[in-house]
């Protein structure tokens, strides 16, 4: 089963904190398109490689590893779609005691590496490059009073920084004309536009993965910033959308995000979410070809029924695993679907395990 990036990153974490005692834990790269079972060879050979390994303990971890790995590949009859990276070896805190663990990941993207390496630590580098997010989008939400500076990255939403004008509401008793006071608030939110961008160029400037950038805020607020030529050139030729709206507080980020999913019709966050409600839609308007829990799930998948596989990031790996394995054998899509957005919390909050159906049963 593919994983996502996010399940992907949770294992890149558990394999980094595992060290050998020597040169024992086995890394393996089997890159999209690789003959398996010329891999599976090659790892055969190097079992009399590994004979020569002076240290006893170490030949012996060594060794078991190869045994576990090649034992393993033989369940495959081809290398998957994305390639295949295995780990394995003895993770044993304690000297003499064996812990042998084997950890095998079907990357969400095409691995191009090949690899066998044994090491005092696993090789993740291949595995860290996939999981890096390739595209990030900047975020404003302002009027004159405050801002809020964020950033969209993968589906998480960051507040960068915080901002108010303390530009007054009002006239206040004391005699100021509203002429005079028309001039002095137009230079106060002229000032505050200029710092406004002066942050922006601090947090955006020169990076490297930044899509775009959308700004959101009320007539004329967020018009007369972006047209005010108050950002650098840069940054301007990097604004992809202008949105009305109210809200200039942190929360006025994730409404920001929501209300420019036209502008981010490719992007995960909103790839997921439109994924979340095909699946509630088709609960509300044709129940009959849907199932919802993993009782009625399983059943399903047993039947051949399932169209698409929905499946939360948090519901057991175990159980992720094998109702996976049993859509892989109907050749039913599989979604995972993360708590990052509220769709994905209003899932999980259901269960987390869903399908829409290729018949009704």
């Amino acid at each position: 089963m593919q994983l996502s990036k996010s399940e992907l990153s949770e294992i890149v974490e558990e394999l980094e904190k595992h060290k050998g005692r020597a040169t024992e834990l086995i890394t393996v790269y089997i890159p999209a398109g690789q003959n398996i079972y010329v891999v599976a060879d090659q790892l055969e050979a190097e079992k009399s490689t590994a004979k020569n390994i002076k240290s006893t303990s170490t030949r012996k971890n060594v060794g078991n590893a190869l045994d576990k790995i090649t034992r393993y590949l033989k369940d495959y009859n081809k290398t998957p779609e994305n390639g295949l990276a295995i780990f394995c070896g003895n993770i044993s805190k304690t000297e003499g005691v064996e812990d042998l663990k084997l950890w095998d990941i079907e990357p969400p993207e095409q691995l191009k590496t090949r690899m066998y390496r044994c090491d005092k630590e696993f090789i993740l580098e291949p595995l860290k490059e996939l999981v890096e997010v390739s595209e990030v989008f900047g975020l404003l939400v302002m009027d004159r009073k405050e801002a809020t500076v964020g950033m969209l990255e993968g589906k998480r939403i960051d507040v960068m920084q915080k901002m108010t004008s303390g530009i007054p509401s009002k006239i206040r008793a004391g005699g100021q004309s509203s002429q005079r006071f028309h001039r002095i608030t137009e230079g106060l939110t002229r000032d505050f536009y200029k710092r406004v961008a002066e942050e922006m160029k601090k947090v955006f400037f020169g990076m490297s993965k930044l899509k775009g950038i959308l700004i959101g805020g009320p007539i004329p607020t967020k018009d007369e910033f972006i047209e005010g030529e108050y950002m650098t050139n840069a940054l301007q030729e990097k604004v992809i959308g202008r949105i009305d709206m109210g809200d200039s507080s942190e929360s006025g980020l994730n409404e920001l995000v929501s209300r420019s999913q036209d502008i981010l019709t490719n992007h995960e966050r909103t790839l997921e979410r439109k994924e979340v409600e095909r699946l509630f839609q088709a609960l509300g308007e044709d129940h009959d070809k849907t199932a919802l829990g993993e009782e009625k799930v399983k059943s399903a998948l047993t039947a051949g029924a399932v169209e698409t596989l929905f499946l939360s990031s948090k519901v057991p790996k175990q159980i992720i695993k094998e109702l996976s394995k049993m859509a892989e054998s109907i050749d039913s899509k599989i979604k995972i679907i993360s708590v990052e957005t509220t769709e994905g919390e209003q899932f999980m909050n259901l269960g987390g395990i869903g399908a829409i159906l290729r018949f009704a049963i």
